[in-house]
């Protein structure tokens, strides 16, 4: 499969200098030859196509240097669709902008706009659609015709193992081919199959064997220059996101609690800055009509600031009163009407302490609206795991508490998975998977599942 990597990475830099030429000629030809009816060309002297034609060509060569710098055409690093997508786009406005700046500075080039932004519109679109059909042929000839396919044997006994056998057997593009499974490290077995069947690589499913044995193991491998691989699974019960560093010379792994880091904590940030702040704006008339009502209906605050937690922090969650005033009073002589019995979270269905404009805030989950200004103050995000009380972590388990990593959120993957509904470990389990596979992706994904839910689910009340 190293083989494969390495061939259909070379393979991308002349597809996507094909495609850039190709979209910079579709560019020419269409302002040229269709939109001059519309608008006269104006560049048709101090710009001829024999001229264009060594412009793009520059300029395609400034794109890939873009392409190169953000990691296109690495080899080691496997990227989705999405993001293959967005650095396409990232590293193609780069380039742009350098040409743009070029044109600024000369004042000499050329006088039509469109060439430039119609040339970056389809460099996006041609590159993409370039890398998926490079994308289509890779999986193609490794499913049908073995292309670069590693010979694989298995090592292992735990469900690691059969995960990793049964993904080979079901997935003919990963690039191996299954040829023996061993439950146990025996050298003189392993070392026979090695020569009777032309293995080239050994994957390790299961590291937790004698040393001198995987030692052994290793040195079959380089022995006979065989790929080795394994599955660090200590890594696994810890966490799914790690680090690599070098000190002294010496490999240096960080345990890292969340994939939200780096440029995609700041991202998200200001994301939460702009989305609460034309939330609170829009929202303000409707908030004063809603203020009204409550203040109508029943005595006390508009608005109540209950205790909360965020990332092991105490704040103030603001929400539009929906009870009586003196609810949180009443709590423990309605305890044993509580319906969350797996966990310490307190429900009750038909509280009787909730007000008539209380349901119906509850009902369409308005009385949650407020949180923007917690959000633009940071206490919480748009997006995350659910705040919980202060005297309910209290009685969290040591698993539990991992879902304090990172930010409360507003809304959360198991609040679009089955609200208060779920059992609580289910719902501390998703929480989980937020925090180690966050995504900007899974963000956008929770707040179109979450205005959904707010329009047709009512099982808030």
């Amino acid at each position: 499969m190293r083989n494969s990597n390495i061939f259909f990475t070379i393979i991308k830099l002349p597809v996507d200098f094909a495609m850039l030429m190709a979209a910079g000629i579709i560019t020419y030809i269409l302002r040229t030859r269709i939109l001059d009816v519309v608008r006269p060309v104006l560049f048709e002297f101090n710009l001829p196509f024999s001229k264009y034609f060594y412009l793009i060509i520059f300029v395609s060569f400034l794109f890939l240097s873009a392409y190169a710098i953000s990691g296109l055409y690495s080899i080691k690093i496997k990227i989705s669709r999405v993001e293959e997508f967005f650095k396409i786009l990232i590293a193609s406005s780069a380039g742009v902008m350098l040409v743009i700046i070029y044109i600024f500075l000369r004042q000499e080039l050329f006088n039509s706009r469109f060439l430039v932004l119609g040339g970056w519109f389809f460099a996006v679109l041609f590159v993409f659609a370039g890398r998926l059909a490079v994308g289509y042929f890779r999986q193609l000839f490794v499913a049908k015709y073995d292309f670069g396919a590693n010979r694989s044997l298995v090592i292992g006994n735990d469900e690691t193992a059969l995960k990793i056998i049964q993904d080979i057997k079901n997935n003919p593009s990963s690039g191996h081919r299954l040829i023996s499974h061993f439950s146990d490290i025996n050298i003189d077995e392993i070392e026979k199959i090695i020569k009777d069947s032309g293995v080239n690589e050994i994957i390790l499913a299961n590291p937790d064997y004698p040393a001198d044995k995987i030692i052994k193991l290793v040195d079959l491998c380089q022995e006979n220059h065989l790929i080795f691989k394994f599955i660090p699974n200590i890594f696994q019960t810890l966490t799914n996101n790690f680090d690599i560093d070098i000190m002294n010379g010496l490999p240096l792994i960080e345990l890292k609690r969340t994939a939200l880091d780096g440029w995609g904590k700041v991202i998200k940030r200001i994301i939460d800055i702009v989305a609460s702040f034309l939330g609170l704006i829009i929202l303000l008339p409707f908030f004063a009509v809603i203020a009204f009502a409550i203040k109508w209906e029943s005595a006390g605050p508009v608005f109540v600031r209950l205790k909360r937690t965020s990332k092991n922090k105490i704040f103030n969650l603001l929400k539009f009163r929906s009870m009586i005033q003196n609810a949180e009073e009443l709590k423990q002589y309605l305890a044993t009407f509580n319906e969350r019995r797996d966990g310490p979270l307190f429900k009750i269905k038909n509280d009787p302490r909730i007000t008539g404009v209380g349901k119906f805030l509850r009902k369409y989950r308005i009385d949650e609206l407020p949180q923007f200004w917690n959000i633009f103050k940071g206490e919480i995000s748009l997006v995350g795991p659910r705040p919980h009380q202060p005297d309910e972590i209290e009685k969290y388990r040591k698993d539990h508490k991992r879902v304090l990593a990172i930010k409360a959120g507003a809304t959360g993957f198991a609040q679009v998975s089955g609200s208060s509904d779920l059992p609580f470990d289910q719902e501390v389990a998703l929480d989980v998977f937020y925090i180690e596979n966050w995504s900007l992706l899974l963000d956008f994904k929770i707040i179109l599942k979450t205005i959904w839910k707010m329009v047709n689910d009512r099982s808030a009340v």
